[in-house]
């Protein structure tokens, strides 16, 4: 991955490179925005540069020995098969100890293809706290020629010791136009209602975007903009999002829909009279109710889509029986 491929983070490559041109760069790098904006990428193409060489034939980031990558561990032994066929797999919720020690274990040796090494830590507030006061002693004494790169999703999860070492570098959400430019990088192609929905869900994010349009989600949206904006008195769009999501949905797009659903809602609170901000209200703190739970339950897809299209029909025609 190059630069020229990260679309809409100009600003940061600006301060990066600034940075690098400088006698003394810093060593510890947070890169600080809301989860799917491009930070990993960022961080990937930024440590490729770091530690290239003149001269030097430089293997693929992923198998570059002088790039350290720390993210959460597959689950289980299924989900590390899983993984190495390419498959989607469940992840530990933490960055444990044991990593950190393993990777500092490898700090104490010399770079193997020129004088520097990148240690990126993805994502930097899932660390145990084990792990994050083990980091902290490389943070506080780094090696000759290390340079560390925090991915943060959210900076008030890390030690503030840690924050307090790092350089910040800040990611915004990116305009329709750069977020469009990243979907049909990403994945080309896509029909227009669905390239729309995924701008409108991504909220300026171009991995939320990327995942939603690869989940074809586009007739959904579609079908959760008409209930809003008309009601479902007979129903009979709530069967449409039922037939839409398709009979056994996985749980990513489960809650995708979802998703979706909520910022249907954020998408027209801005054009309704005031009388109808309590709906919208109660019926965006339900779906954000639902998008917690529905990782717990398992809950029926069918069932799932009745709900959701019964709280989007409240805020255009009221209170409906059974809505919880």
């Amino acid at each position: 991955m190059t630069p020229e491929t990260l679309i809409g983070h100009d600003a940061a490559w600006h301060e990066w490179h600034a940075a690098r041109s400088s006698k003394r760069m810093h060593h510890a790098w947070m890169l600080t925005g809301l989860e799917g904006l491009g930070k990993a990428g960022f961080a990937r193409a930024a440590a490729a540069e770091l530690v290239a060489e003149p001269g030097v034939s430089q293997p693929p980031t992923d198998r570059h020995p002088d790039i350290l990558w720390l993210t959460r561990l597959p689950a289980s032994e299924d989900d590390v098969k899983k993984r190495d066929d390419g498959k989607p797999y469940a992840t530990k919720r933490n960055i444990s100890v044991d990593q950190v020690r393993a990777m500092q274990r490898r700090l104490v040796t010399r770079p193997t293809l020129g004088a520097r090494r990148a240690v990126i830590i993805d994502a930097a507030d899932v660390l145990e706290k084990s792990s994050a006061n083990a980091l902290l002693k490389s943070l506080e004494e780094p090696p000759q020629g290390t340079f560390f790169l925090l991915v943060v999703h959210q900076p008030g999860r890390l030690l503030p010791t840690i924050r307090s070492r790092c350089q910040v570098l800040r990611f915004h959400p990116l305009g329709p136009a750069d977020l469009g430019a990243a979907l049909d990088s990403g994945v080309p192609g896509l029909d227009t209602v669905t390239r729309e929905a995924a701008i409108a869900v991504g909220a300026g994010a171009p991995g939320a975007a990327i995942a939603f349009a690869e989940q074809n989600l586009g007739r959904v949206w579609q079908i959760m903009q008409q209930i809003v904006a008309h009601g479902d008195h007979d129903m009979a769009l709530r069967g449409e999002l039922s037939a839409a999501i398709g009979q056994r949905p996985d749980r990513d797009r489960q809650m995708a829909a979802l998703t979706a659903a909520r910022l249907v809602l954020v998408d027209v609170m801005g054009d309704v009279a005031s009388p109808r901000y309590p709906a919208l209200a109660d019926a965006h703190a339900a779906l954000v109710g639902l998008s917690r739970e529905a990782p717990i339950y398992n809950y029926d897809a069918g069932l799932l889509m009745l709900e959701i299209g019964a709280l989007l029909a409240s805020v255009a025609s009221g209170p409906i029986s059974g809505v919880s």
